[in-house]
């Protein structure tokens, strides 16, 4: 009796070693491209809220339930890799100049800005704080990233968070194996494939035109030919288990056809923060219509990771469709 207690006590013991961490069973999830639910990634954290790219920003939506934070890297001129989009310190903090030429020293007490441009109490995080932050709670989508490719990995692996990281790009797949080899073991890589022609398509974003007409037909098609071999050569090379697919109008019939053409192969992630990354069926168009926005993506399309600036809103609708925990 006494030796059953003994073993009964020490797997007790034994269990909390034996549970998995949050950002564990998310990358499980991701690596078996699981399709029952819906993964939620949030752009820049919860910058509607709180300073994009802050501390509190990411901790935010964490505590949402969000499955992926994205968030932005530069690299000080004393090699210290902060959160931040911009190259230039003057959108987003009360400072001014390039990243590129500052010191840390001369940034970490620096305030950062809110939306409305407004300087708040919030100072300009490091990766590490981040990364620290983050730890065993979320994946992180590390954009930009891949210019600093190693100062990341040395502090990944210092925090013991390398498998907690996602980065996503547009190089070919044969270069993307050649510069990560081994580090693609821990690290996930998502390729970025654009469906149709974004450069006349970010015109209509900028205001240059309005109507799709510049787009022919022959342009679509050899533009979605590309894309389907970029896709078979990332599969063929890489075998990554998510891509993050762009395309602008649903004149493009490829991101239907790509819904059967990949289950079982890969998940599909939508970037839903303008209009032409996501065919109209974006934030905007989800807060007219969230059947139009989120729903089109999933149902029409086979969506399975969606990216938001309006995380909130998306765990909600997603929770009632009993898509997300």
């Amino acid at each position: 009796m006494k030796k059953i207690l003994s073993i009964g006590i020490l797997l007790l013991c034994c269990l909390p070693m034996l549970s998995k961490t949050r950002s564990e069973e998310i990358r499980e999830r991701l690596l078996s491209r699981d399709t029952s639910k819906v993964f939620v990634a949030s752009h820049r954290a919860d910058w509607r809220n709180w300073p994009e790219n802050s501390l509190p920003a990411i901790n935010s939506v964490i505590e949402m339930g969000v499955d992926i934070v994205e968030v932005d890297l530069q690299l000080t001129k004393d090699s210290v890799l902060i959160i931040m989009h911009d190259p230039k310190l003057d959108r987003t903090t009360t400072g001014k100049g390039k990243i590129s030429e500052t010191n840390y020293a001369d940034i970490k007490d620096l305030r950062l800005k809110n939306g409305a441009g407004i300087y708040t109490r919030h100072k300009v995080p490091t990766l590490e704080e981040v990364l620290t932050l983050a730890k065993g709670r979320v994946m992180l989508n590390l954009d930009k990233a891949d210019r600093y490719f190693d100062l990341v990995h040395d502090l990944a692996k210092k925090t013991g968070t390398e498998r907690q990281l996602i980065m996503k790009g547009r190089k070919p797949a044969a270069e993307v194996k050649e510069l990560y080899g081994d580090y693609l073991n821990e690290i996930l890589y998502m390729p970025i494939v654009h469906l149709d022609d974004q450069k006349a398509y970010k015109r209509i974003r900028d205001g240059k035109y309005t109507e799709l007409k510049e787009v022919s037909k022959k342009k679509m098609k050899a533009d979605q030919k590309a894309a389907k071999e970029e896709i078979a050569d990332h599969l063929a090379v890489l075998n990554p288990c998510a891509f993050e697919l762009l395309y602008a109008t649903d004149n493009n019939k490829l991101p239907f056809q790509l819904k059967k053409d990949m289950k079982g192969k890969a998940l599909i992630w939508y970037n839903c923060l303008w209009d032409t990354m996501a065919g109209g069926h974006d934030d905007d168009a989800a807060m007219v219509d969230i059947n139009d926005g989120y729903g089109f993506l999933i149902d029409k399309l086979g969506c399975n990771i969606i990216q938001t600036d309006r995380p909130a809103m998306v765990l909600d609708y997603l929770r009632k469709r009993n898509l997300h925990e």
